[in-house]
């Protein structure tokens, strides 16, 4: 495909709550859902009926049999590299739920198979599409921030374990728990306003404080425990994430904690600094100036906006880059696998009590955790 406004035929594999989000943003951006793949029928049943699509039980069949230009993966976590590798191979674009795997050897794998492919994948990092990143990181590109060398990044919510028994609790399914879930948004927009740096060594607590519990306060019902509910995952965490030349990036990430809620992200740099929120439109920044008096400045940005934002910004982004056949330079796969390193680093740190080096040929980064 060469042109943006050249409509793309999607596949859906996975075709839950994210699954059908994707599907209705390509619909509704002017794209055609061609097919699904899920392994409940009754979950096909219904994609079928709102899509008007074909529907299979196993991705591969749906790869072989459609004509395809691009595959949304939306499955569990453990999932993600089957789905996203054969798409691969078929030389279709990918756009992959976050995380980019369950663990950190299958994320490499992944990301080997891109390289490797006709196509291209993109992981669905949607935080980063939103009026107060774009404006940040257009100021950050004017040079206003200076040098940014430290961010406090927050992701907490005060009761919000996702329902007990389903694959979000379950490790073998999902890889972890808050963390990998949540903890990774923090974790990537963290990174994407600092530029990306390498990151080189990770010191982190990991917690089960709440989700065990036999008596849960939960006034909102996120938590719904049966007898064979599995919950062997962490429900928080504590991170610093060095990167190179000495930028910090410090984390906090809970699924349940007994405080206020919180998003929120302050960027420190060497010329000034700013105060916004992970999914939010409001930006803060501040500064410090001579005239008149030394003082200090804290400033608003009002009245910022984009077409569009989040889970259809990001479906915007993807569609468009597969309609030009011109891999997008954001949310890219490299990027994804530099936050699974994290990831992985923060797992190790937390059961080892000391502190993980991160690197591609670190040799304590293998994916392998021990219980």
């Amino acid at each position: 495909m060469s042109n943006a406004t050249d409509s793309v035929r999607l596949g859906v594999v996975g075709l839950g709550f994210m699954g059908q989000t994707h599907a209705t943003n390509a619909r509704d951006l002017g794209h055609e859902v061609v097919a699904g793949a899920d392994v409940v029928a009754e979950t096909r049943e219904e994609f079928a009926r709102s899509y008007d699509a074909t529907t299979y039980e196993d991705f591969e069949e749906m790869y072989r049999t459609e004509s395809l230009d691009a595959v949304a993966v939306s499955t569990p976590n453990s999932f993600h590299e089957a789905a996203v590798v054969a798409a691969l191979s078929h030389g279709y674009d990918a756009l992959c739920e976050k995380p980019l795997a369950d663990d950190l050897a299958a994320a490499e794998r992944m990301a080997e198979a891109a390289h490797d492919s006709d196509g291209f994948c993109m992981v669905n990092f949607h935080n980063r599409i939103m009026p107060a990143v774009e404006v940040f990181k257009g100021y950050q590109e004017e040079g206003k921030f200076g040098d940014v060398t430290a961010i406090q990044a927050n992701y907490v919510r005060s009761r919000g374990i996702p329902g007990v028994g389903s694959w979000f609790t379950n490790e073998e399914l999902s890889g972890g728990g808050a963390v990998i879930d949540i903890g990774v948004h923090a974790i990537d927009l963290a990174l994407y306003l600092m530029g990306y740096p390498a990151v080189e060594e990770v010191s982190a607590v990991t917690r089960t404080e709440f989700g065990e519990k036999d008596e849960y306060v939960d006034p909102d019902d996120w938590y719904e425990a049966t007898d064979e509910a599995v919950f062997d995952v962490e429900d928080s965490a504590t991170a610093m994430i060095r990167c190179a030349g000495d930028r910090t990036i410090t984390l906090e990430v809970a699924w349940a904690a007994n405080q206020t809620e919180t998003r929120e992200f302050v960027v420190r740099g060497t010329d000034a600094g700013a105060r916004l929120e992970l999914g939010g439109e409001e930006l803060a920044l501040f500064d410090a100036g001579r005239q008149g008096t030394d003082h200090l400045v804290e400033s608003q940005v009002v009245d910022a906006s984009l077409d569009h934002t989040g889970w259809t910004g990001s479906d915007k982004l993807f569609l468009d880059a597969v309609a030009r056949g011109q891999a997008p330079e954001r949310n890219t796969i490299d990027q994804a696998l530099t936050v699974q390193r994290v990831i992985d680093a923060i797992y190790r740190s937390g059961e080892s009590g000391t502190v993980a080096v991160v690197g591609e040929d670190d040799d304590a980064g293998s994916g392998e955790r021990t219980e």
